[in-house]
């Protein structure tokens, strides 16, 4: 009974996943991977075997492990929203389904059933995989998969669970250098929680054995390291107190479900054309919305410090499987904190989860059975509460994102653009603003010659070097340009200050088209330079009604 009701809980997480996929655009960092999943690729590091080229970072601290994943769903379905979205909408509910296994071995199924109900409607959780900017889907699937491995080599003493978790573990570390945390936090936590027997179980064989497997699983990083002398190590370790107090409000945000409001969406306001609810199952869901108060809050925070408050009640084996949780949350989150440009966004507040549910669920589990015949409906009545609560909060975030769409980042334009953008022949393209470029080489299968257009005009001062590249951009035949228009700019008057430099070497701005989101909000501006003696150009139509790369 048990192992259905946690299918249907893997089963809903699916099933709502699907229904934010269209509602915003791809992000920038969402799309960062396609620069090694799609050619040409753009990675840090493609070495060659033979005629052969192997993108394995992305970023120094970002591998292609996600690239790679993405080379047969890419080649069967294409590069839109679904084909990128619904496999990490996927890896989250195997994560889910990896937690209640996990649970269920070092605790009991009550603990297990409750934990992965937290986690299923934790809107944090669910968003952050969706739309996956992080990334983190795939750090959440390899950690949780490597501890449930290690769990059960420490149970059952099978060496290949041993060198399975070690490889995962490896793996977790190629997808992104920040799985470092996770993996310290972890293995302090095991060292203080239950040191006899992680002592008991070390031999020289399982030492090797481990150091192997996850030497595999992490190559690519290392044979990235080793070429570059160590740039992981240079770019990511740095450290600072100063901006703790930001963190600590971002953590607490991520935890109670409110940050994303300011970050994913365009705000309550309406827009200029907000997207009324259609269907029956679309009224339902705004008029849910709307009866449980629009909240923008969840539970986890409160339902957190009660587990707390509950500890002392369970037995000595359960404290110490919840301490363990406890401990890793904290040193995981010190390394965060501790770490320089780290920490200031719900993609690494939420690299804890599942941690805090795994203290909630073992915490409440044990005291519900103090409970006797009353322990199981409290603690089902409790769950209910929180669930309900969490997928309050979900429903509200659906609902703002289908009537308003998404902020800058996540303007759903992105995908008029592309469509526009395969009808207009350059040689070359240059964005001007951030959060255009990754998304159009993916969206396009890089058949749109995407340049950065901004290096030069983020220097305060040119040098004549500078002022010689920039000139040559404005003079290229056949080169377009792309920008947010002046409401949506993120890197503010850097397209002003190209076209004033264009003017001085007598050319002026040719206007192509003015790109506008579903929401009827002007969005991007694609132009080009012409003479000044030159005939202008029609404007053409945003094609807003048919959206395309959907």
């Amino acid at each position: 009974m048990t192992r259905r009701a946690v299918q249907g809980m893997c089963g809903l997480f699916v099933l709502v996943g699907l229904s934010f996929i269209p509602l915003l655009g791809i992000q920038d960092d969402e799309a960062l991977f396609g620069f090694a999943a799609v050619p040409p690729r753009a990675g840090v590091y493609s070495p060659h075997l033979g005629s052969v080229e192997l993108p394995l970072m992305v970023m120094s601290y970002v591998g292609a492990l996600k690239a790679w994943l993405y080379y047969p769903v890419f080649a069967i379905f294409g590069t839109n929203v679904w084909a990128v979205r619904v496999p990490m909408v996927l890896a989250g509910a195997a994560s889910i389904w990896l937690f209640y296994l996990l649970l269920r071995r070092v605790a009991d199924e009550r603990a297990a059933i409750i934990g992965c109900g937290l986690l299923a409607a934790d809107v944090s959780y669910l968003l952050t995989i969706c739309f996956d900017w992080g990334p983190v889907a795939l750090q959440h699937l390899l950690l949780i998969g490597g501890m449930l491995l290690a769990v059960r080599f420490r149970q059952e003493e099978e060496e290949w669970a041993l060198a399975a978790a070690f490889f995962l573990f490896g793996l977790a570390m190629w997808d992104k250098a920040s799985a470092v945390w996770s993996l310290t936090g972890l293995a302090l936590a095991a060292m203080i929680t239950a040191p006899r027997a992680i002592l008991r179980s070390l031999t020289a064989r399982r030492l090797a054995v481990a150091s192997l497997a996850f030497t595999l699983g992490a190559l690519p990083l290392i044979a990235y390291n080793v070429a570059s002398g160590g740039r992981t190590f240079r770019d990511t370790v740095s450290t600072e107190t100063t901006g703790i107090p930001q963190k600590v409000r971002v953590l607490r945000g991520t935890a109670d479900g409110s940050l994303l409001f300011g970050w994913l969406l365009n705000g309550d306001a309406p827009a200029p054309h907000p997207s009324e609810p259609r269907t029956k199952l679309q009224r339902l869901s705004a008029a849910a919305a709307a009866a449980m108060g629009n909240p923008k809050k969840n539970v986890l925070l409160p339902a957190f410090g009660i587990a707390v408050l509950l500890l002392p009640l369970g037995t000595p084996y359960a404290r110490r499987a919840a301490v363990f949780a406890l401990v890793a949350l904290a040193a995981i989150w010190a390394e965060i904190a501790a770490t320089a440009n780290a920490g200031g966004g719900a993609h690494h507040a939420i690299l804890l989860w599942p941690l805090p549910q795994m203290a909630i669920g073992i915490s409440w589990a044990v005291a519900s059975r103090r409970l006797g015949r009353l322990g199981r409906p409290a603690a089902a009545a409790a769950l209910a509460i929180a669930m309900i609560a969490g997928a309050a909060v979900i429903d509200e975030y659906r609902v703002l994102m289908a009537r308003n769409g998404g902020a800058v980042n996540w303007n759903d334009a992105i995908y008029e653009l592309s469509g526009y953008m395969k009808t207009v022949p350059g040689r070359a393209v240059y964005c001007l603003d951030w959060g255009i470029m990754s998304s159009l080489h993916l969206l396009n299968r890089g058949r749109v010659p995407v340049l950065v257009g901004w290096e030069e005009l983020a220097k305060p001062a040119w040098t004549p070097a500078d002022r010689e590249r920039v000139g040559a951009m404005v003079r290229q035949p056949d080169t377009l340009f792309v920008t947010h228009t002046a409401e949506m700019e993120l890197f503010r008057g850097f397209g002003a200050r190209l076209i004033r430099f264009g003017e001085g070497l007598g050319y002026r701005r040719d206007m192509l088209a003015v790109i506008a989101d579903r929401h009827g909000r002007p969005t991007f501006e694609v132009w080009r330079f012409v003479p000044q003696g030159e005939g202008a150009k029609p404007i053409a139509p945003s094609p807003v009604e048919k959206p395309s790369g959907r």
